[in-house]
């Protein structure tokens, strides 16, 4: 872990109730990132409002916020469906009166070489990843220009590097850059934040869901889990960003080093991807 991110996990622990009162979305939040992100705003002082498809573990998440003090609402959301997301800004504002922080965190993966791949995995990811965060950032933003508050989009370091393998999730991170760098600047004059934030590999369980090549989850994650960083310190530090109204931040030493070689040296970082993805257990390249 890099200095620099050290010293952001270190600062959040000083910081108490940071968000009180604050109203905060996340989609994408019955696990991984999501849930971390829902104990520690919560923690801080924020009502989160959880959302995602598996409803027993939103109810379980609610409950356990709730008995250590927390407000929360959970809201059962496939963010695929724009009636879903419609209502999942209606329920908050019906509840809170508004919106002081989106967190479009709901996303899958997939492992698998294009030219084997059923498109139907394309449009599933992009549905979900990129579409369901467009749904949720247009019903939301009136209320969170209201607020002068903050959309985070949960992207990835493949949102700025390419990675052998992942088509369907680099083209939806790839998107989710491009759309909310552009809100930012059509926003610039109204006090909206836009942060988005690009994790390396996290422990999240995101790889084990991640779709194979005729859309099924392929249930093993093809990586030490045990190597990453867990989802709780991204939180930690998504939690400190939205503090310090940060625009972009890349998460870990080695992120920071392959984006940094795939802007300035993209043949070597090339290499370097390749080598590494072919480590992966029954890969197709």
């Amino acid at each position: 872990m890099d200095m620099k991110t050290r010293d952001l996990i270190n600062s959040i622990h000083k910081s108490e109730f940071c968000f009180t009162d604050k109203v905060v979305i996340i989609t994408g939040a019955s696990s991984g990132i999501g849930k971390a992100c829902a104990f520690k705003f919560a923690e801080m002082g924020a009502i989160v409002v959880l959302a995602a498809r598996r409803e027993n573990e939103l109810k379980n998440i609610e409950n356990e916020i709730r008995q250590k003090g927390g407000a929360c609402l959970s809201v059962k959301t496939d963010v695929r469906n724009e009636k879903d997301c419609r209502c999942l800004i209606e329920k908050t504002i019906g509840n809170f009166d508004k919106i002081d922080i989106l967190i479009n965190n709901a996303g899958i993966s997939m492992r698998a070489n294009f030219e084997n791949l059923d498109l139907k995995v394309i449009k599933e990811i992009m549905d979900t990843n990129f579409f369901g965060m467009v749904y949720c950032t247009k019903f939301a933003l009136p209320y969170l220009l209201n607020q002068k508050g903050t959309i985070i989009g949960i992207s990835s370091i493949t949102g700025l590097t390419p990675l052998p393998g992942r088509t369907g999730y680099a083209a939806s991170k790839h998107a989710m850059d491009g759309f909310l760098n552009t809100l930012r600047l059509e926003n610039i004059n109204k006090g909206l934040h836009v942060l988005i934030v690009h994790p390396n590999f996290t422990t999240s369980g995101i790889r084990k869901m991640a779709l194979n090549k005729n859309g099924k989850p392929q249930i093993e994650s093809p990586r030490d889990e045990a190597r990453m960083m867990s989802s709780e310190k991204v939180a930690q530090i998504i939690a400190r960003a939205t503090l310090n109204r940060d625009k972009d931040i890349v998460i870990t030493y080695e992120g920071k080093l392959f984006v940094w070689l795939h802007k300035n040296f993209p043949a070597i970082s090339d290499r370097i991807i390749l080598h590494e993805m072919s480590k992966e257990p029954n890969t197709e390249f």
